[in-house]
């Protein structure tokens, strides 16, 4: 969203910025407003970690209170996280419009708490700004206005331009690896991190591939999957475990990796946009459009399905197309609100 919140101080439009604390440590947290340059939030709702309906249930009851008192003319979201939800729905409420940043994503994996919560975001939403004709697509199938969809590019590649410059890590320097000799891998997602079977073959996939290949695999552990890894008892030596990462390390990373390994829907799109080549650690993806530009692959779960993707993903040719647009997604959205 930092884009956005740059081209409404650039315009002189008036904004707060309501910050749930669904993440909450300074790694994912704090420090982004730090580098990004992003004012601190006006308000700090402080949910915490705490169950998806009770976390949605707090974000909804306490962005309703703000919003009756400030009555602001639209409430902009972005993604598919449980505080998009709850603010969306606590705008709806009172009656204030809704405008969603990055509409339509779909994985059609109805167990996928993301997938509910995008669906019932777009659904109740006034604005639907898609990244690409893909999103577009899916949100007139399911009968949503044509009116109220508008293809701007993914507000992504506005932050990836104008940050990969100041992108720095002391990770190779720190551990004698070389740009281009090292795979980097993002893994949290529940539906892998919850499962005992599903993480330890994940996890054993790309213990061969460290050794297959005989570089490191630089893993930045997010808490709840460092958590969940102690309590299946699977055990990481073979990889290269560090502490989670800032923005401006994991882009580092990503760009001077050979290849990426994630189950992050951002960190796909990232990796496309620079250039390198990406393997999905699920079944399926909302980012279809990674995988039609040949910048992406999915191997699921089983560690010899991780081997063969990896291996194909390498062989790839690296000529593909961004295909979420030319980095002027947040001019194109706050141009369309003022417009309306």
């Amino acid at each position: 969203m930092a884009p956005v919140v740059y081209e409404l101080k650039k315009k002189g439009i008036r904004y707060d910025i309501i910050h749930s604390g669904q993440h909450y440590s300074y790694n994912l947290d704090k420090v982004f407003f730090e580098q990004l340059k992003i004012p601190k939030p006006r308000y700090r709702l402080e949910v915490g970690s705490s169950s998806p309906g009770a976390q949605t249930a707090r974000i909804l009851e306490k962005t309703e209170k703000i919003l009756l008192k400030t009555k602001p003319d639209i409430v902009l979201v972005q993604g598919d996280t449980n505080t998009v939800l709850g603010g969306a729905l606590a705008a709806r409420r009172v009656g204030i419009k809704v405008g969603h940043v990055e509409a339509g994503l779909r994985s059609f994996d109805d167990t996928m708490p993301e997938e509910t919560n995008r669906i019932l975001t777009d659904h109740c939403s006034d604005y639907l700004f898609a990244s690409t004709k893909v999103s577009q697509n899916n949100l007139l199938r399911e009968g949503i206005s044509r009116k109220k969809i508008f293809v701007t590019g993914n507000t992504i590649v506005d932050s990836v331009k104008r940050n990969l410059q100041n992108s720095y890590s002391d990770v190779l320097e720190k551990n004698k690896i070389e740009p281009k000799e090292f795979f980097v891998a993002s893994l949290h997602r529940q539906e892998n991190v919850d499962d005992p079977k599903r993480f330890a073959n994940i996890i054993k996939g790309l213990k061969h591939i460290a050794k297959k290949y005989d570089i490191p695999v630089v893993y930045p552990i997010h808490p709840r999957s460092a958590k969940m890894a102690k309590k299946f008892g699977i055990n990481l030596d073979g990889l290269l475990t560090i502490q989670p990462i800032d923005y401006f390390s994991f882009l580092f990373l990503e760009k001077n990796a050979r290849l990426v390994l994630t189950d992050s829907g951002g960190v796909q799109e990232e990796s496309c946009i620079l250039k390198t080549p990406c393997v999905t650690l699920r079944d399926n993806t909302e980012r279809p459009e990674t995988i039609t530009a040949n910048a992406n692959i999915l191997a699921g779960a089983d560690s010899r399905k991780i081997a063969l993707c990896v291996e194909k993903m390498l062989k790839r040719k690296i000529i593909w197309k961004n295909p979420y647009g030319n980095g002027t997604a947040a001019k194109k959205i706050v141009h369309i609100l003022q417009k309306l």
